[in-house]
């Protein structure tokens, strides 16, 4: 009789009675060995609803069974299960979200759970780092939920393979997320604002983010290709970011919802771009050999990219200049936000100029807005009534 090779296996469907009533699955079984005494099969079942997903966990078994990475599952740790989830099923996800994970996997959750047997893991003591991350490290409550994400999706993999039962990070509560209350600036400080940032060199740079709502990524990534001057519109599709870390590289990313985006700014931005980019025209002939063609719309004097850091420094000292310290960069996207719901642009078209998944989060981001233009409105017409009605 023909053994069975190392890796494979077999399926059927199987009804059991239990308690008086009856039960149908799925159960395969793979070869994932032989006992070294004995030299007879060390098989492991899996047991499914469906024959596909029966058939998903044999075939992960099997080719890391041939692949010679296969480990029992009740030896792993929750150590090695993220080594083996970071390398193997991550898919595509984007650069610097695979960078973040490292990072979140390497200083929280390895130090605190990795020796932990993976079906060993539990509920409490999971709640239990969560609350220490909060309590003993003082992480904020978004970066908590951050740790937590990447935890659950390993641990969820780790359900869908058959490696445990169930995801005990889904029993876990995490601390409350609270949105920081957005600070635009109102005519008189913008009016400042313009005024102080004359002359400087990234004084374009910030006039396009105040008056586009584009974030600061998407702008240092914004190429003259996308720049339409016959149409008047812009096409907004990647951002420049730098990797976390020390000396980390810079690069082009996709947007932060993945959805590419066509704004039409007011004639006066695509002026000044238009102005701008005689002005850069004539300083890459001045640079002549050492100009480096990036086609970026915001660059050094020799074409490179300009650094994150940096244009963000400047942009604090002008805030502190203002008297306005605590004024961030995003503040400006906040800013335009509601200069174009007072100017009276319905909700759905600022949600596609700024990027927005749904039009829901740009109400709920600025609902205050639209409640003091209700309230305004109401006073406009009580003052209506009482002229009509001579009271």
């Amino acid at each position: 009789m023909s053994r069975a090779a190392q890796g494979s296996g077999s399926i059927r469907k199987k009804t059991v009675t239990r308690s008086g009533k009856q039960y149908t699955f799925w159960e395969g079984r793979v070869t994932i060995g032989r006992d070294p005494g004995t030299g007879k099969q060390i098989q492991k079942s899996f047991s499914g609803k469906t024959q596909k997903e029966v058939l998903q966990k044999m075939q992960t078994a099997a080719v890391q069974v041939m692949d010679e990475t296969y480990i029992e599952p009740s030896k792993l740790t929750v150590r090695e299960w993220l080594d083996i989830w970071y390398a193997e099923y991550l898919g595509d996800v984007k650069p610097l979200t695979k960078v973040a994970y490292h990072s979140r996997i390497e200083n929280h959750i390895a130090p605190a759970l990795g020796a932990t047997k993976l079906k060993a893991l539990s509920a409490p003591q999971i709640q239990r780092f969560y609350n220490d991350l909060s309590d003993k490290y003082s992480l904020a409550p978004k970066s908590v939920k951050l740790t937590h994400g990447v935890l659950h999706r390993a641990l969820q993999q780790a359900v869908t393979i058959g490696y445990i039962p169930y995801n005990p990070a889904d029993a876990c509560k995490l601390p409350r997320v609270q949105r920081k209350e957005i600070n635009p600036l109102d005519d008189d400080q913008i009016t400042d604002f313009l005024d102080a940032i004359r002359g400087h060199k990234y004084e374009v740079l910030y006039t396009v983010a105040l008056f586009t709502g584009m974030r600061e990524g998407e702008i240092l990534g914004l190429c003259w290709d996308r720049v339409d001057f016959k149409n008047g519109i812009i096409t907004v599709d990647k951002q420049l970011q730098q990797e976390q870390k020390r000396g980390g590289q810079y690069i082009f990313a996709s947007l932060k919802n993945d959805k590419t985006r066509v704004i039409q700014p007011a004639p006066f931005v695509m002026q000044l771009l238009k102005r701008y980019k005689l002005q850069q025209y004539k300083q890459r002939c001045e640079s002549g050999q050492f100009w480096k063609e990036t086609g970026l719309v915001f660059t050094d004097e020799l074409g490179e990219h300009l650094c994150i850091a940096t244009v963000y420094n400047n942009f604090k000292r002008i805030a502190a200049g203002l008297g306005l310290p605590e004024m961030r960069f995003h503040d400006l996207r906040h800013s335009y936000a509601v200069a174009s719901i007072r100017a009276g642009d319905d909700i759905k078209t600022v949600q596609s100029n700024l990027g927005h998944a749904t039009a829901a989060f740009t109400l709920d981001v600025y609902g205050h807005v639209t409640n003091q233009m209700r309230q305004a409105s109401a006073e406009r017409m009580e003052g209506y009534i009482k002229e009509v009605l001579n009271l």
